[in-house]
């Protein structure tokens, strides 16, 4: 019996080693880096991931910022484009009653009285239309004297005087206008040679 307890107190010696080899191995560190490795490449790859998120949400924020800034940059000039095309279209209705007056006053400069008050009204009339029209930024087109333009005069009647230049107006028939170096109307005139 004697020996048989020695063969167990044998076996139960090599199992205890190799129990607490087992232990050393488990609690080398060794294994522990292999552990921690795994636990780093997961959070590194965890990190890399957000930091790709944030990346394409900051290239998309950025797309949508510059997209508004051109949609603010857009409606601004399309609603100055409507703006000026409503004073066009208005003055443009107005010129008429501008042509009108105009006519009305020249036919009657040299006829009126001195004490003429009707003459006086429609004078006074004109230049306030005058005036308004000037502090819309509509302007005259020069026409009597300077050179043909096609983009601002309209040549109706052409006539072959050597006192004159080469294509220069010797007759405006009806005033030109411009709004903001567009033309409301171009110079109905007359020109030489």
């Amino acid at each position: 019996m004697e020996e048989n307890k020695q063969k167990e107190d044998i076996i139960a010696e090599e199992n205890l080693e190799t129990q607490e080899q087992t232990e050393i191995i488990e609690e080398s560190p060794e294994t522990e880096k292999a552990v921690e490795g795994e636990v780093v490449d997961e959070t590194a790859e965890k990190i890399a991931k957000l930091e790709q998120q944030a990346a394409e949400n900051f290239d998309k924020y950025q797309r949508c910022l510059a997209e508004f800034d051109n949609f603010r940059k857009r409606t601004a000039k399309e609603k100055a484009s409507m703006y000026d095309d409503g004073v066009r279209d208005t003055v443009e209705k107005l010129l008429m009653v501008v042509d009108n007056l105009e006519r009305a006053v020249a036919a009657q400069a040299g006829k009126a009285e001195e004490n003429d008050g009707f003459f006086k009204g429609v004078e006074m009339t004109l230049k306030q239309f005058q005036e308004v029209l000037h502090g819309l930024g509509v302007e005259e087109i020069k026409a009597l004297g300077e050179q043909f333009d096609p983009n601002f005069h309209a040549a109706v009647a052409h006539e072959d005087d050597e006192s004159y230049g080469e294509n220069e107006i010797i007759l405006e028939m009806l005033k030109g206008y411009k709004y903001k170096d567009k033309v409301i109307r171009h110079s109905m005139v007359k020109v030489a040679n």
